[in-house]
């Protein structure tokens, strides 16, 4: 039936937006970030900046 077209449309398009909102959702929550370890900045060397004027 032709009249129903447009709802098919509706319906693809709300099912795609659903699906790629999820999938946005799962890569964020999946990715994990290494966090830095506390032994690496302690070897980390901090130089003074002491100006002579």
């Amino acid at each position: 039936m032709p009249q129903m077209s447009p709802l098919s449309w509706w319906m693809l398009f709300i099912y795609f937006i659903i699906l790629l909102l999820m999938f946005s959702i799962m890569n964020y929550y999946i990715f994990f970030y290494s966090t830095p370890k506390s032994s690496s900045i302690m070897g980390i060397k901090i130089k003074s900046m002491n100006w002579k004027w």
